[in-house]
């Protein structure tokens, strides 16, 4: 990976360096269109897997925030759900969430993937960014899966985008998030747009996020990951409860009830696969990564209802956590 050649692009690690003697402390928005490398950069910087990563887009549906606490500042970064052109009234409400979370950072990293050409999403979400009160930063994600001329040609298209969009990049960053490459200079044009502040969250925190709705996007990323193609963006978690599997070992294994909510019948059928080999397959996938988070042994005991058209229902979607998202 090269730093951009021209003089215009070379401004993606200008004014970075900062006072060292400052600490520095805030929010940054991670936003892009749907399947843009958003959670995966979010987990690279933070060191920790704190955000889903499915290749499926729209796996993100919260707002949540990774934290990097260092000697000389403590980045927290704000995973958004891929802004849309919404078709339902779920995809209004993650909209909302989305703008809301923009309105309270001190700045914005725009994703734009270096294997695709920017398209009408992207401009979409740049025409709403051109109200942002803060500054932006262009990260041009999945460096790595491009030839170096076509990187600098997206890195040239880019910086296009000022002149065409009447809008001004604070910083263009080219990263891969998968291989690391450009991350730490990403984190130091980050860090030198934070304001002078105290630590926000203790030390060693790699996310606020609430230990029931980690879980849920767990399970949520192994059924999703498990079914394929096979199922749309229909499906929701719920985490019904979390206690000890043995009553008389409060402290040993612990038994988590979840609830897959699906909105068709035959979707059900899907999930729950010839004599519930499917769910047994997602069980399976979702339960180490589960035990991570709690810290402890798990029994992992998935179950599949019926939420007809939830995604369309406002009683439904409050019922699944969706009427406040973020």
């Amino acid at each position: 990976m090269t730093q951009p050649e021209s003089g215009e692009l070379e401004r993606s690690l200008e004014g970075a360096d900062k006072d060292s003697t400052t600490h520095r402390s805030g929010f940054i928005a991670v936003v892009g269109r749907p399947n843009a490398g958003k959670s995966t950069l979010i987990n690279a910087i933070v060191g920790a897997p704190v955000s889903t990563t499915s290749a499926k887009p729209q796996t993100t549906r919260r707002v949540i925030r990774g934290i990097l606490t260092r000697q000389d500042a403590q980045l927290v970064l704000v995973d958004t759900p891929g802004v849309h052109r919404p078709r339902t009234l779920l995809g209004e409400r993650l909209n909302e969430a989305v703008y809301r979370a923009w309105a309270d950072v001190d700045a914005i990293a725009m994703c734009l993937p270096a294997d695709e050409a920017i398209g009408t999403g992207d401009e979409f979400i740049l025409q709403r960014l051109s109200e942002a009160k803060c500054p932006v930063v262009a990260v041009v994600t999945k460096a790595d899966t491009v030839s170096r001329e076509t990187l600098a040609a997206k890195l040239l298209a880019v910086a296009e985008l000022e002149t065409r969009l009447n809008m001004r990049w604070a910083h263009i960053v080219p990263v891969s998030s998968r291989v690391g490459s450009q991350v730490p200079a990403l984190v130091e044009v980050m860090c030198s747009l934070l304001p002078a502040g105290p630590v926000l969250f203790p030390e060693g925190l790699a996310t606020d996020d609430e230990l029931e709705a980690a879980i849920a996007d767990v399970v949520r990323e192994a059924a999703l990951e498990r079914l394929q193609d096979e199922l749309p963006h229909s499906v929701a978690t719920v985490v019904e409860e979390i206690v000890p599997r043995d009553e008389s070992d409060p402290e040993g294994q612990l038994e988590v009830r979840v609830t897959l909510f699906v909105e068709r019948d035959s979707q059900k059928g899907i999930v729950i696969g010839r004599g519930g080999s499917m769910l047994r397959e997602i069980g399976t996938t979702a339960r180490p990564a589960v035990a991570r988070i709690l810290g402890r042994p798990v029994h992992l005991a998935v179950h599949v209802k019926v939420a007809k058209e939830w995604q369309r229902d406002p009683s439904q979607l409050r019922k699944l956590g969706f009427d406040n998202i973020g």
